[in-house]
């Protein structure tokens, strides 16, 4: 796999990126459908369709021989393809929804299983996340590095909850609450993604979250793995690429998290 590889594949995906971004920062706070899945809370908007329309019909066009994995269904999946785009459109989309100003584009790209390029983008802060495998994580110009936050006790961390928690004993309170006694705070701000790339900024000290799918973790993981970070299931094992079990950190205190987890 040659770098001019890589590096013609990453500019793709920020180039598809900012184009999504653009549609999400146009249409914040303007009337648009919602409607819901899975669950009542499950929710999805004509605007993820829109982003990941554009993104599809571009990787078609120009990669047509890659698979694809959108969170809306777009695109043709094959998980052991040779190149294998993950996206989510719109990460966030209940926050988008509410207008509440936290949400981005998410494209991870795997190449024969394994995570090589990731690229996440906050729209309305104009904060593009880019990483290469074995190239390290940006923001902008800016290489990132996770933090040097030893103790758990002064740490800030966040985690999310999954869509059945109103339905499902597995719903992560009993985890919020031991990790609150634990840390020196808890953010949940509802997008997955832009919570891993703050890891590997080092603006929080760790995350985790279960029944994630592969979407929401695919360019956030490799981000954390390039800035020096640790990226695990709750049994410690590498994380999985499916976004099933998610515990990141600076890595200093990781053990502790996952005894907490346990």
């Amino acid at each position: 796999m040659a770098s001019k590889e890589i590096e013609q594949t990453l500019e793709l995906a920020i180039r598809l990126a900012r184009e999504a971004g653009q549609i999400q920062r146009e249409r914040y706070e303007t009337d648009f459908e919602v409607r819901s899945k899975s669950t009542e809370i499950d929710l999805v908007t004509e605007i993820d369709k829109l982003c990941e329309d554009l993104i599809v019909s571009t990787l078609e066009r120009e990669r047509p021989g890659d698979a694809i994995l959108a969170e809306e269904g777009g695109g043709t999946d094959s998980p052991d393809a040779e190149w294998r785009w993950v996206i989510d459109p719109l990460d966030g989309t209940t926050n988008y929804a509410h207008g509440f100003p936290r949400f981005c584009v998410s494209i991870g790209v795997e190449h024969h299983n394994e995570r090589v390029v990731g690229v996440v983008y906050d729209p309305l802060l104009d904060e593009l996340y880019r990483a290469t495998k074995g190239g390290g994580a940006f923001l902008g110009e800016r290489r990132l590095s996770v933090s040097r936050e030893s103790r758990l006790d002064h740490a800030l961390v966040a985690t999310g909850f999954p869509y059945d928690a109103k339905q499902s004993p597995e719903n992560n309170l009993s985890n919020f609450a031991r990790m609150a006694r634990a840390t020196r705070a808890i953010r949940r701000d509802g997008s997955a993604a832009l919570d891993l790339c703050y890891v590997a900024a080092g603006r929080l000290d760790a995350f985790w979250e279960f029944k994630l799918s592969a979407w929401d973790v695919a360019a956030g993981l490799l981000m954390i793995d390039e800035a020096g970070g640790k990226t695990t299931d709750r049994q410690g094992e590498p994380a999985p690429r499916s976004g099933r079990e998610v515990v990141a950190s600076n890595g200093l205190f990781h053990q502790e998290i996952l005894e907490l987890l346990s």
